[in-house]
């Protein structure tokens, strides 16, 4: 399917590439003779064009219909791939996380990945295919011309450089804003209770605008460095049209370049900063996309810490007997919560943990079950390490 939509995004460029020289060749016909611009001849040149519209519209309907369908079918394998390593990371990822940027990367982010994974391939290899055909079409006509007018293209990838790296940057922070906000609207509205009972309102509402404000904030800097980049390449389109006028009414003067040739340099350097163009209209997409999948990559490299053993089986015949030996565990660089903890458990046996709050009882249970692993010691359940059995 890949393979078939890059086809067709080449085709896409065959009318835009075979016009200027529909046009060069009744140019020059009608300024050197005339009478050879009959009814038959005309016909035949609107009919050949008539018929790369066709092969154009059916390309262009491939391009929208399958190949939208196609990213939205990425999109799901890769939040498929997500949520199933979501689910194996440990509790002590998502006592680090917020829920709400988890949220953006499975939402939002992945959106525009699919928007990029569509349309990035097929938006170079046209701007590709039409400075390449176009160079070396221009090139059998005049050479110095065709070095002259595209001696301006570095520049202008220069500039795009520059701007797709601030570009970059700006949208990394502003997807991370989006999650903060997603972050702090979950907190709150799970919290309402809690909020209305100690009539804090007030305060909910000046968090949140304070995250919508920096979120505006990042938003009008990324227009700006936009407005930038649009700016700049509209001054390069200007220079380059100017210098295909100059250097060309000189050439024309000369004699070394024919009207049909000129008329064919300035429909293909339409050609050209059109493309360019849409490369410029497609930057903020690929920025998008490009920050989506470095936060796609940021979860799913997430380590697992905990993983079963090589050899671990299923536990089976459960008779209760558990044994805390020597344990101890902390979190992260945090203090130890439990130390040197030994605890016995006979099958049957009721025990109660009682003490404050943060003396460690949901911890204990916790490491029960592998929710946590410990740090130093065993758990042992029916004289048997918790370790070697499946954590399932």
């Amino acid at each position: 399917t890949v393979a078939f939509d890059l086809i067709c995004a080449s085709l896409t460029t065959v009318c835009e590439l075979v016009l200027p020289m529909i046009v060069r060749t009744i140019t020059d016909k009608a300024t050197t003779n005339p009478a050879e611009l009959t009814v038959k001849f005309v016909l035949m040149m609107g009919g050949f064009y008539l018929l790369l519209r066709v092969i154009d519209a059916a390309a262009n309907y491939f391009m929208q219909s399958v190949g939208h369908i196609m990213g939205s079918k990425m999109e799901t394998d890769m939040r498929g791939d997500l949520f199933h390593h979501l689910q194996k990371l440990s509790f002590g990822y998502y006592s680090e996380a917020k829920v709400g940027q988890i949220m953006a990367r499975i939402t939002s982010d992945l959106f525009q990945v699919t928007e990029f994974a569509h349309h990035c391939p097929e938006e170079f290899l046209i701007a590709g295919v039409k400075i390449i055909v176009s160079f070396a079409i221009l090139c059998t006509k005049n050479v110095g011309l065709t070095l002259l007018m595209f001696a301006v293209l570095p520049f202008m990838l220069v500039f795009a450089r520059h701007f797709n790296s601030k570009m970059r940057r700006i949208f990394k922070e502003r997807n991370k804003q989006v999650g903060e906000i997603n972050a702090q609207v979950e907190d709150s509205l799970l919290g309402i209770r809690v909020v209305k009972s100690f009539a804090n309102e007030a305060i909910e509402e000046e968090k949140f605008r304070k995250g919508n404000l920096r979120f505006l904030e990042l938003k009008a800097h990324s227009y700006r460095v936009m407005a930038q980049f649009g700016t700049s390449n509209r001054i390069f389109d200007g220079l380059m049209y100017i210098i295909i006028v100059m250097a060309g009414a000189l050439l024309i003067g000369k004699g070394q370049l024919s009207l049909g040739d000129f008329t064919a340099y300035l429909l293909y350097a339409t050609v050209l900063l059109n493309s360019i163009r849409r490369i410029v209209e497609f930057t903020e997409q690929f920025q998008q996309g490009m920050t989506g999948i470095d936060r796609f990559f940021e979860v799913l490299d997430a380590p697992i810490d905990i993983l079963d053993a090589e050899d671990a089986k299923d536990i089976k015949n459960v008779r209760g007997e558990v044994t805390f030996d020597n344990v101890s565990f902390h979190y992260g660089e945090d203090a130890e919560v439990l130390h040197g903890l030994n605890l016995h458990v006979e099958p049957g046996q009721s025990i109660a943990l009682v003490g404050p709050s943060g003396a460690g009882k949901t911890t204990l249970c916790n490491l029960l079950p592998r929710f946590y692993d410990v740090t130093g010691g065993r758990i042992l359940i029916d004289g048997t390490d918790i370790r070697e059995f499946t954590q399932k």
